[in-house]
């Protein structure tokens, strides 16, 4: 019964390690979006009276 705490679980390993290698390909493309096309910050809509028509 000892040798059973030494399993893996080869199913659960393989989809965290398609999990980790999909996180850094979208992580690669997103900082290459962002240098292609910085995010500016948001402008501010000036809140005042709206204008009689």
């Amino acid at each position: 019964m000892s040798q059973d705490d030494n399993l893996i679980d080869f199913g659960a390993e393989r989809a965290r390690r398609v999990h980790d290698l999909k996180e850094k390909r979208l992580n690669e493309v997103r900082q290459a979006f962002e240098q292609a096309m910085p995010l500016g910050k948001a402008k501010k809509k000036p809140k005042g009276k709206p204008k009689k028509r």
